[in-house]
């Protein structure tokens, strides 16, 4: 069996966190008490630091940071009929003290680009004009620019990213695991009907309203789920992280065993032009063979290489890891061999690591990953967590990144924004 070996180093606690109080002065919004709580610990790798800056957030998935520091968060589930919150430092002592909550629609996308915050339900994607302090100006009275997109109650986050040509990029999952759409079958039809509307990353125009699905460019295809994407303005190019298939054993017990079933496939990155297929449900990357093999629903048997062209992954985890975050470092606060890496928020557990709910670290070059990817950020599961069979305490979703240089991690599961920075 492979095994990466993970690098750890430093304990370092986090601080502050707040308690409310109930005596907000401006309707949707509430001021922050600032109250020290027991201090969770992370850990980091040494010469960093991380604080706790806002808690009770709960389904907290991906972020955004403006130019001055504030941050909006995306709710999967509503808090007080709002599924947006925006977090501010009033008093600039650099905690956050006011939350405002708009938007009545719970989803995962959120993204600041050319004076818009753009944010996505599970079904449609809005944008909200900002004002110079890049702050929304009518909460109220979002735009609709996308609508229509597939929705079946199963991987059906849309993550958005936008590009420096105003078009806007959503990835539209898939609703079953491996293109098994018929009632008690394990071959499945070929092509995928899936594809059609489901996949993929679909491209539309940033500054156009009421676009509907159809009027959208399928820019690739052959991709099971992605949570986790970024545009990388050094290659002018989308990277997204794949969630990988499942069912291996349960379906197909001849031919794989429980514990493949815990160790394959790879979950992927890819970087995407337009056109491009990256196999799925045809194929799957089988990281200790490194090939692309077959899926049994067309007829493969763990061993046997997929024929169909499709794109080669730029990079590869352990699978069940379900990467929901993923963002180019380009700050300054950092130390230099972090400059254009790849964060990922690890969202799962790997039975391969015996471990999850972590941070990781690709170094790239030359728009490239250059070396093994590495444990940046662990222990958000809680003390004990491997030992305890207890529930996770925090998991890693949305990644961002201050003005400063600071990195902003969002817990979906506790409800926390944590903010790492390098004490030089």
């Amino acid at each position: 069996m492979i095994r990466k070996t993970l690098i750890i180093a430093g304990l370092v606690t986090t601080a502050t966190s707040f308690a409310v109080n109930v005596s907000a002065n401006k309707k949707d919004s509430t001021y922050i008490k600032k109250d020290a709580l027991p201090k969770p610990a992370l850990k980091l790798e040494n010469g960093f630091s991380a604080t706790l800056v806002a808690e009770g957030l709960d389904g907290a998935r991906h972020i955004a940071v403006n130019r001055f520091g504030g941050i909006y968060v995306k709710l999967s589930k509503l808090k007080d009929g709002k599924g947006i919150y925006y977090l501010k430092d009033t008093d600039g002592d650099g905690t956050f003290d006011k939350q405002t909550g708009f938007g009545n629609y719970p989803g995962t996308g959120i993204y600041i680009k050319n004076g818009y915050l753009y944010a996505s339900s599970n079904d449609d994607v809005f944008r909200y004009k900002l004002d110079d302090k890049e702050e929304v100006i009518s909460p109220n009275e979002p735009e609709k620019i996308i609508e229509g997109l597939v929705n079946h109650n199963r991987d059906n986050s849309k993550s958005i990213v936008v590009d420096n040509n105003n078009n806007i990029y959503v990835n539209v999952g898939s609703y079953v695991n491996a293109c098994l759409v018929e009632p008690n079958s394990l071959q499945a039809p070929y092509p995928c009907p899936v594809l059609d509307s489901a996949g993929g990353i679909w491209q539309y125009k940033a500054n156009k309203p009421n676009q509907h699905f159809k009027d959208g460019i399928r820019y690739a295809t052959g991709l099971k789920n992605i949570v986790g994407l970024d545009w990388n303005s050094k290659t002018n190019s989308l990277f997204v992280m794949q969630h990988g298939r499942d069912q291996l054993s349960e379906l197909y017990p001849k031919l794989f065993t429980q514990e493949q079933n815990g160790l394959l496939p790879a979950e992927t990155m890819y970087e995407l032009k337009k056109g491009v297929d990256a196999g799925w449900p045809y194929a799957y990357y089988d990281q200790f063979q490194k090939k692309k093999i077959l899926s049994p629903e067309y007829g493969g048997d763990g061993k046997k290489i997929s024929d169909k062209k499709s794109a080669d992954p730029i990079a590869v985890f352990p699978a069940h890891l379900a990467p929901n975050g993923l963002l180019f470092y380009t700050g300054n606060n950092f130390p230099a061999k972090y400059k254009n890496g790849a964060f990922i928020a690890f969202h799962g557990k790997s039975p391969e690591l015996s471990k999850g709910y972590l941070v990781a670290f690709v170094p790239f070059k030359n728009a490239k990953p250059s070396g093994e990817w590495k444990v940046f950020a662990d222990d958000f599961a809680g003390e004990g967590y491997a030992t305890s069979g207890k529930a996770p305490q925090h998991k890693p979703c949305g990644l961002a990144q201050g003005p400063d240089g600071a990195l902003y991690i969002a817990d979906d599961a506790g409800g926390t924004i944590y903010r790492i920075q390098y004490n030089k």
